[in-house]
């Protein structure tokens, strides 16, 4: 059975650049590293077998990020947003994130700022309760 070629990548001499300064930050996940590895190799000619062979990943990981750069080249997004993960199906979210900084507000706030008392243990008193009223 004969195999295909992979799609050619070829990228502009900004894409290049901004995918060698990701590899070049220290403070780059190293996620984002190893998949702007991969579109430079793709544009150097390599094919998926070789890319994974040189950077240690399945041979399906490199055609994987190669034909999704391709994909997203054509939408125009920032090279950032290309090598990051896609949206995940899901469950949809249960709060808003509008409840969730109120839950937030109530679990950092002390309870007498919302009239409530709360009750101590104090370990010398041997199971005696104290309450403390606002």
């Amino acid at each position: 059975m004969a195999q295909l070629a992979p799609k050619s990548l070829t990228l502009s001499e900004c894409d290049r650049l901004e995918l060698e300064k990701f590899i070049n930050r220290h403070s780059a996940q190293q996620q984002i590293v190893l998949r702007a590895k991969i579109i430079l190799l793709a544009d150097e000619g390599k094919n998926n077998r070789e890319i994974a062979r040189q950077l240690n990943i399945n041979r399906v990981m490199a055609r994987r990020w190669r034909d999704r750069w391709l994909e997203l080249s054509e939408r125009s997004l920032p090279v950032i947003e290309r090598l990051q993960d896609s949206e995940r199906s899901g469950a949809p979210t249960k709060f808003s994130m509008e409840q969730v900084v109120d839950l937030f507000a109530l679990a950092c706030s002390q309870p007498e700022d919302y009239g409530r008392y709360y009750q101590i243990y104090e370990a010398g008193s041997f199971g005696r309760w104290h309450q403390s009223i606002s």
